[in-house]
């Protein structure tokens, strides 16, 4: 394939570089072990930032060299180029941004030419940066060039605006990769791969990334693929950051597996990739084909809608279902990787075999499992059709995504003070622990300020810090398999957004609203609250000096006005039995024998 890399620089030393049939040059950071030693001697005058998750994944494809030809994270030159023209100041093709998000304190205090240390979350130094500029981004700018939008439900476009302000361009020497103990025998190397691509006879490799579990009909796409090309087949599935709420990682690496086993003899190979996904489309289909070539790939598999973020707020696609195609037809001669398109695979039950879905004649009886169902049977218990997936691959599904009956679930009260939240907490506590089904956690307000948060105030940052410890405490109940009841005031949207973020993806999630008007909550002020708030002695208040913000995502909403504590835990056992978290129990008859 053509070597459409950079070349090395002069003031490049040789082991940075692989050069290799596959895939062109190799730009790898890893410094030698005595330039290692060096750096680590002058680290200890230097400033440190610890890396967050995304940018782990971020530094390890830089150091491995599976960001080639980058050098280390954007400057503002490249940032701005990539955002306007997808292409680095110097004309390469490059359609991600590639940043080091800081926040305004720590870039106050940097100054160009001067090194820092880039260290994970456990303390180890992983690399010197040498600081070539500082600077604060335009955000929604980049988001619009970018993702084409700066709605939130993008899940790119999130992570940007929730990332730091500023923005660190350097380029980096790399002391070592993060710590990974899964699957470590999975975890190759770009070097590692192209090297053993060589050594098997690989010369023509096509590549099919995933983020969700491998079923039947990804197994037969992927073998028309090899047929098509002559190619042997990579599965390389993101084990870094993708969209909230997909399947983890180690699940589905246990579904892989599974499905490796079903291609003939040395035609297939698994191997890892740390990537942090933007979810960007088609810019990121070719960020994809770059990083595959790095890998030493020759071709890429690009089924409809690949890397697509979802919906918008008006339940839109972000972009078109073939957009992606698109983008990487207009670039994969200069990337140097050929784009496979799939083709949408579905069973076809007169046959009993997949089949493309544009050569299904048109009486023939075609079934479907779509994602929705797939989640949904595995919510309920139902039967999962053997045509669709291998039982193998079922049964580790099952392992990590029990059903409804048997996950955890969390039960969020919100509400004004005096709006009965604590007591319907209190008799909803009672019923579940009666019938038995989970353990329960009750999470009272009062108590949690008491105990986890006793040293923060009442303004609004710390009002959402309090929320999202309990966010965090309910969402390890929930992961557990347990009950959490939450009863906190919880005044504002955007925190009970996030604990609603947190906790889904560990179990089941209800917001209930006890939305009593605030004329019977000071009514009934058993702690002389309102009372002390009205006159002035209690500042920042909700309801009285601070608002409280109505949630329009609740799941419940119960005015405690004209209903009592015993049947609006009622109304809440009923909607958990809707909703498949609770079985239905017979009625318990307790006969009392004197002897």
């Amino acid at each position: 394939m053509p070597d459409t890399v950079k070349t090395a620089s002069k003031d490049s030393t040789p082991a940075d570089f692989l050069i290799s049939p596959y895939g062109g040059v190799l730009t790898g950071l890893l410094v030698d072990s005595e330039r290692n030693s060096e750096l680590k001697a002058q680290s200890t005058t230097w400033p440190n930032w610890v890396l967050t998750p995304r940018q782990l994944c971020d530094f390890e494809l830089l150091a491995t060299g599976a960001f080639s030809p980058l050098s280390g994270f954007m400057s503002r030159a490249d940032h701005e180029s990539v955002c306007a023209q997808l292409r680095l100041s110097d004309g390469t093709l490059w359609p991600i941004p590639i940043t080091l998000d800081v926040t305004p304190e720590f870039a106050g205090a940097l100054q160009s030419g001067q090194r820092i240390g880039l260290r994970d979350p456990e303390g180890r130094l992983l690399a010197a940066l040498t600081v070539g500029d500082v600077w604060q981004p335009d955000k929604n700018h980049e988001a619009t060039s970018v993702f084409g939008t700066t709605d939130t439900l993008h899940p790119g476009v999130s992570a940007l605006f929730n990332a730091h302000p500023f923005y660190v361009g350097g380029s980096i020497e790399a002391l070592e990769l993060p710590s990974h103990y899964d699957f470590s025998a999975l975890r190759r190397t770009p070097s590692a791969l192209r090297h053993e691509f060589a050594a098997r006879g690989w010369n023509k490799v096509v590549a099919f990334q995933t983020r969700n579990p491998m079923h039947r009909a990804h197994v037969e796409l992927t073998r028309r693929a090899v047929e098509e090309t002559g190619a042997k087949l990579l599965i390389q599935p993101v084990v870094g950051m993708t969209k909230p709420g997909d399947v983890d990682h180690f699940t589905r690496v246990r579904c892989y597996q599974v499905a490796l086993n079903t291609y003939p003899a040395d035609t297939a190979m698994l191997s890892l990739l740390p990537l942090a996904m933007r979810m960007g489309g088609p810019r990121e289909v070719l960020l994809h084909a770059i990083i595959r070539r790095n890998y030493g790939c020759t071709h890429l598999i690009v089924g409809r809608d690949h890397a697509g973020p979802g919906a918008n707020s008006r339940g839109e696609p972000f972009y078109g279902p073939y957009d992606s195609q698109k983008m990487l037809n207009q670039h994969q001669a200069e990337i140097g990787v050929t784009m496979v398109p799939s083709r949408e695979m579905v069973y076809v039950a007169d046959e009993s075999r997949y089949m493309p879905e544009d050569r299904v004649p048109n009486d023939a009886r075609v079934l479907r499992v779509s994602g929705s169902e797939l989640r949904r049977r595995l919510a309920t218990g139902e039967e999962i059709p053997e045509w669709f997936s291998f039982p193998e691959v079922v049964r580790e599904l099952r392992r990590t995504h029990p059903s409804r009956q048997q996950q955890g679930f969390t039960i969020f009260f919100t509400g004004l003070s005096g709006s009965g939240k604590s007591t319907i907490a209190n008799v909803l506590l009672v019923r579940l622990l009666e019938r038995g089904d989970r353990k329960v956690t009750l999470l009272d307000g009062d108590l949690v300020r008491r105990h986890l948060s006793s040293e923060l105030g009442f303004s609004r940052e710390h009002r959402d810090l309090n929320i999202e410890r309990i966010g965090f405490v309910a969402s390890e109940i929930t992961r557990c398999g347990g009950i959490a009841l939450c009863a906190a005031i919880a005044p504002y949207d955007g925190a009970r957004r996030k604990v609603r973020s947190m906790i889904e993806p560990a179990g089941g999630y209800v917001l209930v609203h006890v939305s009593t008007p605030l004329a019977l909550c000071e009514q009934r002020d058993t702690k002389g609250l309102y009372a002390k708030a009205r006159s002035g002695q209690l500042a920042q208040f909700t309801g009285i000096s601070d608002p409280y913000e109505a949630p329009a995502d609740a799941d419940l909403v119960i005015d405690t006005s004209g209903i009592d504590p015993v049947d609006a835990s009622g109304r809440i056992l009923s909607l958990l039995a809707e909703r498949g978290y609770l079985p239905d129990l017979p009625h318990r008859e307790t006969t009392i024998v004197a002897n």
